[in-house]
């Protein structure tokens, strides 16, 4: 990520990120940071975009947005499709009205690709051939990582061969484009990584304390709406079958419970394991991926982060 600061000696307009995994306190700690700051949290979470899913992507409730402004959380319909650099674009124009208000646009989401690509621009990717997009979309991730293998091996290297969006979609940019996703990576635009002074703050707690959380939060879930977003969802008949919103976890799980496939107990089993699963991919990214001068901490008291946070923002 692009994090070099321009020599212009005007100060820089600042932006506080606190990014992590599931469930790490990231929400928690962002609304703090808000009411300290007379602050406007923004979402980066993928997830957390569509109105569809409040519950089960954790979204914040409707309580907590009257605390502070809260800006990009459930403003995708369902049947749309929202692309990072749709996210970014969004992103871009919520944080500029976020200063020109006076305020501290706080960042707040666990998605790498969206934050990456606000920060370092997006590929100039054109669009992608939607017959070449469905037949992909429809294949084994362990089939796809194959094909991307043999199409872009430098891709498939630096992929995971289970990330099914990222292995999807450099296969499907090199076999639309004749390019590998990486030659358009080369001429990235849009990104805000030098126009702004970032405070970031990366969550990585115990793991087992992590986890631990994810189970629990999944049983609340389960307990107090998830099931009948997801009925609803699936009730609604504009949803295309390739829509993001449909994998999302927990949708999957749900919808089997649903269909009869399989029960309560078993269905939130498998949420549980899809989300502890998901947890430490993203425990991994953030770990190795951002630049090293962002800072990773294993606090979990909110004061301790905010004094911490506040110190660096006024640095």
């Amino acid at each position: 990520m692009n994090m070099a600061q321009s020599s212009n000696p005007e100060p820089l307009p600042r932006v506080a990120l606190i990014a992590g995994p599931t469930a790490s306190g990231k929400s928690a700690l962002a609304m703090g940071l808000a009411e300290r700051h007379d602050g406007v949290v923004i979402n980066a979470d993928s997830a957390q975009i569509y109105a569809d899913l409040r519950v089960l992507s954790a979204r914040p409730t409707a309580e907590e947005e009257a605390r502070v402004p809260h800006r990009l959380f459930g403003y995708v319909d369902g049947a749309e499709s929202s692309s990072a650099a749709h996210w970014a674009a969004d992103a871009r124009q919520v944080i500029s009205e976020t200063h020109a208000s006076g305020r501290l646009p706080v960042l707040v989401g666990g998605t790498g690709l969206h934050i990456r690509t606000l920060l370092d621009g997006i590929a100039p990717v054109p669009p992608i051939d939607p017959a070449i997009r469905e037949e992909i979309r429809a294949l084994p991730v362990a089939q796809a990582y194959r094909l991307l293998a043999e199409a872009d091996p430098v891709a498939a290297q630096r992929l995971a061969p289970a990330d099914t969006t990222r292995v999807a979609r450099a296969l499907e940019v090199v076999r639309s484009t004749g390019r590998p996703l990486t030659d358009w990576q080369r001429d990235k635009t849009g990104g805000i990584g030098n126009a702004i002074h970032l405070t970031a703050t990366i969550l990585l707690p115990d793991r087992d304390w992590l986890l631990d959380r994810c189970d629990t939060r999944l049983g609340w879930m389960f307990d107090h709406g998830a099931i009948a977003e997801v009925e609803a969802l699936l009730a609604r008949t504009d949803i295309p079958s390739l829509a993001p919103v449909l994998r999302a976890i927990g949708v999957p799980e749900i919808a089997a419970l649903l269909n009869g496939e399989i029960d309560r107990d078993e269905a939130l089993t498998r949420a549980r394991l899809a989300t502890r699963q998901y947890a430490k991919r993203q425990f991994t990214w953030f770990r190795n991926q951002p630049p090293a001068m962002w800072p990773r901490t294993s606090e979990t008291d909110s004061n301790t982060l905010i004094d911490d946070i506040e110190t660096r923002l006024h640095n």
